[in-house]
C-alpha cells in the first residue's frame, strides 16, 4: 500500500475531494465527496449517501481515484486504489456517528479505499508524476 504523508492527510482534511470511477462501458464519472477523510495512513474513507453512479461503478469494478487540490498553492494529489464496503460493522457505526455529529444524511455504507498509487497534481512539469505505488 502507498502511504499518505502528513501533507497529504492535511490537504484531504482541509480541501474538497473528488471521487472518480468508471462504469462497465468505460464511461467516467466524477463527483465531490464531502465526507472523504483519512481512515489511516494507507486508507481513505467516505460515507456513501446517495447510492447512485459512483456506488454502482464501485460495485462493478471496485476501483476508485480520489483527487484533491489546494488551488491557491497549485498543489494536489491523486490517490488510486480498490474499495471495500462496510454496512454492518464498527467502521459503519463510526461513519454513522461522523454523519450524525455533522448533521449529514445517514450513510448507506462506509467505503474504504486502499491507497495503492499516489500521483502529483501540482502545476508544472511534475503534474501526473507517480509518487508511490504498491508493488
Amino acid at each position: 500500500m502507498a502511504t499518505l504523508t502528513p501533507e497529504m492527510q492535511k490537504m484531504i482534511g482541509e480541501q474538497l475531494n473528488f471521487l472518480a470511477t468508471v462504469d462497465e462501458d468505460g464511461n467516467p464519472q466524477v463527483g465531490p465527496k464531502g465526507t472523504m477523510r483519512v481512515f489511516d495512513e494507507t486508507h481513505l474513507i467516505y460515507n456513501e449517501e446517495t447510492g447512485k453512479q459512483a456506488w454502482h461503478n464501485l460495485h462493478q469494478n471496485g476501483k476508485a481515484a480520489v483527487a484533491v487540490v489546494d488551488r491557491p498553492a497549485l498543489k494536489g494529489f491523486r490517490f488510486e486504489g480498490t474499495v471495500e464496503f462496510h454496512d454492518e460493522d464498527q467502521i459503519f457505526k463510526d461513519a454513522q456517528a461522523f454523519a450524525e455529529a455533522r448533521h449529514l444524511p445517514d450513510a448507506i455504507a462506509a467505503v474504504v479505499i486502499k491507497v495503492e498509487r499516489i500521483y502529483k497534481l501540482d502545476a508544472g512539469a511534475q503534474a501526473g508524476d507517480l509518487i508511490e505505488a504498491d508493488h
